[in-house]
């Protein structure tokens, strides 16, 4: 009787165009592929072909990842390889080629037994109702990403608690270091100084604000829609001896109504709002700012055009439900139709690639403990998500910007030095 990879190796061979480029183990104990590499994906049921059948694009291989039916036996980033077959930009598009897919794909989960249909997916996908970008959408939407368990998160993220990209003076900077580093970029740019008034927009666990008040002796706002995040955040200014000084509010952006500030700060919360709200956010964070304040929004990008994460996208379903990314013209265009004057662009790509493999090794480190305080599935989900993300900021299929914008004064004025090197040295 023929083993599993003799019945998918005609497949195989017709996704891959020839011979696999990763070891494959299938749950009969059979192996395909060459013997060498730092790789071996490992099928450990029939259900992943089948939900390769119905899915057959990333999607379909990331459930069967979140759910345990596929597997990873040394090195995660190798698994994109396999991916990156499934939905090639260069496979043919004509239907004489889709049948011949389909045809093979169907035949080969017959002599597997998995022919059958669709199964549910794991309960880690996002099931989002109501209005796109509504206010109770939006809080759903961070909710599911966010309202896990900060244990969970510390163990990733270490020290600083800091869930966005690091700013590395070398690859070797170690990631706390990297952290604080990048916070301090941004009170630069914001030229932040004793007494000033910063807004946090997407306050996460707190740690802008705490340093821009304990550093720059700023009064600092945050907001977040997490109430986890407002309940750690809250803890660790009191610790730090900072509730004089720093103000975490469980609160929409969209309902701050005590301004003006000096000077506000979006750290990687933009790329919740959607197209359809750029105008409503910018023009909201233009209110607050008073003539001459500072604006840095440090937000996710896509080089190629604004996009909604794709509904057959793994991230759409299980990471960032109704996300969406901007091309940086875009932002820059969005900023200044609100009455910003964009004054400063700077990507950070290769930075969030480093910052995206540092997490997925503290990851992989405390993954007992990644189980015990989420599920197999939840772990699973951001293992697969944030080596996918390293691997496309370090190819340049995304990239991140910081974006600096000043409100000018009534004369027109921005109050900004005269060189790039005066203002973020």
């Amino acid at each position: 009787m023929p083993t599993v990879a003799e019945n998918l190796s005609p497949l195989v061979c017709h996704l891959c165009g020839g011979e696999s480029p990763l070891r494959m183990r299938f749950w009969d104990g059979s192996e395909l592929g060459p013997e060498s590499g730092e790789t071996v994906v490992v099928f450990t049921s029939a259900n992943a072909v089948r939900r390769v059948l119905w899915m057959p694009n990333e999607l379909g291989l990331a459930r069967a990842y979140v759910a345990g039916e596929v597997d990873v036996d040394g090195d995660i980033y190798g698994l994109f390889r396999l991916q990156g077959l499934l939905s090639p930009a260069d496979r043919p598009s004509g239907w004489a080629a889709r049948l011949e897919s389909g045809r093979r794909l169907v035949e080969a989960a017959r002599a597997t037994g998995a022919l059958g249909p669709p199964l549910e997916p794991p309960p880690e996908e996002a099931r989002l109702h109501g209005l796109r970008h509504s206010r109770a959408r939006d809080a759903r939407a961070i909710a599911h990403h966010y309202d896990v368990s900060n244990d969970f998160y510390r163990l990733f993220l270490g020290e600083t608690m800091t869930y966005s990209c690091a700013y590395f003076a070398t690859p070797e900077t170690p990631l706390a270091d990297a952290q604080r580093a990048k916070y301090d970029l941004i009170c630069r740019k914001l030229g932040l100084r004793p007494g000033m008034r910063l807004l946090d927009v997407g306050c996460g666990w707190g740690g802008m604000a705490m340093h821009a008040a304990e550093r720059y002796g700023a009064q600092a706002v945050g907001v977040t829609v997490s109430q986890r995040q407002v309940d750690y955040a809250r803890d660790a200014v009191a610790a730090a001896g900072l509730g004089d000084r720093v103000d975490i509010r469980l609160q929409d952006y969209r309902d701050v109504a005590d301004g003006p500030f000096d000077a506000i700060s979006s750290i990687g919360m933009f790329e919740h709002v959607g197209r359809a709200k750029l105008g409503e956010y910018f023009g909201r964070l233009y209110g607050l700012l008073r003539p001459g304040g500072r604006l840095l929004n440090h937000g996710i990008c896509r080089p190629r055009g604004s996009r909604g994460l794709r509904r057959t996208s793994f991230a759409g379903r299980y990471v960032f439900p109704d996300g969406e990314l901007h091309e940086v013209g875009i932002v820059a265009k969005a900023m200044q139709a609100r009455g910003f004057e964009v004054r400063d662009t700077q990507s950070l790509r290769e930075h969030y690639a480093l910052t995206l493999r540092h997490w997925v090794r503290n990851l992989e480190e405390h993954w007992d403990d990644a189980v015990r305080l989420s599920s197999p599935g939840r772990a699973r989900v951001w293992r697969l998500y944030m080596a996918g993300s390293a691997e496309n900021f370090a190819n340049g299929k995304t990239t991140v910007h910081q974006v600096l914008a000043v409100r000018p004064d009534a004369d027109g004025r921005s109050g900004l030095p005269l060189t790039r090197e005066a203002l973020a040295g």
